[in-house]
């Protein structure tokens, strides 16, 4: 069976990381992320509530890998990019000068 390298991030507002994994072909999403060990390095997060992405599309844990692909682990937003607007610009800021993650 061949092995290919794909990469895994994620991110919080103060720690971010992008890891390489070998995986086997046949890997999927769940497997990359389970093999890689980032979620340990975030014993803070829910990993019931965390979702997964390949190149910023969102995708199911069963989903296959491929060589090069990058696996994001999205975590729950804690307010609506929409009502972080809304907010901002009822006190006149925008995205930019915000401080909101």
């Amino acid at each position: 069976m061949s092995e290919f390298d794909v990469e895994v991030a994620f991110a919080t507002p103060g720690k971010q990381l992008l890891l390489t994994v070998t995986v086997p072909t046949g890997a999927t999403v769940s497997d990359v992320v389970a093999g890689s060990g980032i979620i340990e390095a975030f014993p803070e997060q829910n990993p019931q509530a965390l979702s997964f992405g390949i190149w910023g599309k969102e995708v199911a844990g069963d989903t296959l890998v491929s060589a090069g692909d990058r696996v994001e682990i999205y975590r729950p937003l804690n307010l609506d990019p929409r009502e972080a607007r809304r907010q901002l610009a009822l006190s006149g800021r925008t995205m930019g000068s915000s401080g909101l993650d």
